[in-house]
This record gives C-alpha cells, structure tokens and sequence, in this order.
C-alpha cells in the first residue's frame, strides 16, 4: 500500500508538473475524504473515512487534482467496508477514485491575507470508471502566504457513477452520498 502510495504521489507531480516555484504549489499525501450514505431509514451510519488522500493544488493556475484508493476507506464495522469494496465500488476493478479541475476563482484569493477564503472548484470526478463533471463550492485557509487547508462538501449521485444499491436495501443507503474533503497541504520546496 505504501509503494503504491509513494508512485502515485510521484505520478502526480508528474501530471502536474510539479518544479520549485515558491510557494504556489502545495501538496499532502495525508488528506481526508469522506463519504455519508446514511438515511433516517438507515439502520446504522453509512459512513466511510479515506485518511490517505494524495493531493496537488497549483495556485499559479488553479489547477487542483486528487488521488484515492477506494480500499483505503475505513469503515465503523468490517463487513460494511466489505461490501463497500466487493458489492457497491467494485475495488478490484475500480481500484483508485480521482479528481482534477480548478479553483475556478483562484486569480481572486488574496494569498497575502491570513485566514479562511472562499473559493468555487469545478472540474471531473472518475469514481467507479465513470467521469463526471462536477463543481462544488468550499474554502482555502491561507497563512503566512501559504495555504495551509481546503475543503468542500458536495453531493454525488451513485447511478451517476454505476454504483448499484440492491433493492434489498434501497431505502437504507442514499441515493446521494454526501463527499467532504478536508486537505491539509505543505509549499512544494
């Protein structure tokens, strides 16, 4: 898991094209993604956690990409993370989760002002080997000419991406799961 980690962190500073531009490039290996399917007909929290997010935000262009594996997601029970992986994201054949876009207002942050600013992001979402156009709103924290956080919250539709939910259980996953990610990222040196 490591050295698949470590390739695609390389693999991204590749796409990205990554150089030593002071402090526009920032990158995090360690960012959050979470996803929430729950329902108020759910039984217990639908609800799986990905603390090894690779991701890339060039703030010279807006350009943003993120880079997941799928099993990496971590569930309250065992067997949840199970069928996450065998029954709904197909892990095996769909491996890795992505995302590359921009900061579509990027030329408006002031990266000269501390503290939290908002930003819109807009780009293509791959997730079960399906792209889709997405654009969600969140905030980039800047401190001392760096940015230090960002994070959004959007909505994906699982048959958007092929996801099936059997009708045995339908009504107790959404059919709208709830995507939060939470970046902590460092200046490329």
């Amino acid at each position: 898991m490591i050295k698949m980690l470590k390739k695609i962190s390389l693999a991204l500073f590749c796409l990205i094209g990554i150089t030593a531009n002071a402090q526009t490039k920032f990158f995090t290996k360690k960012g959050k993604i979470t996803f929430d399917a729950t329902t108020s007909t759910s039984p217990e929290q639908i609800r799986g956690r990905n603390q090894n997010v690779i991701s890339v935000i060039d703030m010279s262009t807006g350009a943003m990409e993120f880079m997941l594996s799928m099993t990496a997601f971590e569930f309250e029970k065992a067997l949840m993370g199970e069928h996450f992986n065998e029954n709904y994201v197909e892990s095996e054949k769909y491996p890795k989760a992505n995302f590359k876009g921009n900061i579509t207002n990027f030329k408006s942050i002031n990266m000269a002002k501390d503290g939290v600013q908002n930003v819109t992001v807009s780009g293509n979402l791959t997730m079960h080997g399906v792209t889709k156009e997405v654009q969600a709103t969140g905030t980039v924290t800047i401190q001392k000419n760096a940015i230090v956080a960002a994070k959004s919250e959007f909505k994906a539709t699982l048959s958007d991406y092929k996801i099936e939910i059997p009708g045995l259980v339908a009504d107790k996953v959404a059919k709208d799961a709830k995507i939060t990610v939470d970046l902590t990222l460092d200046p490329v040196k």
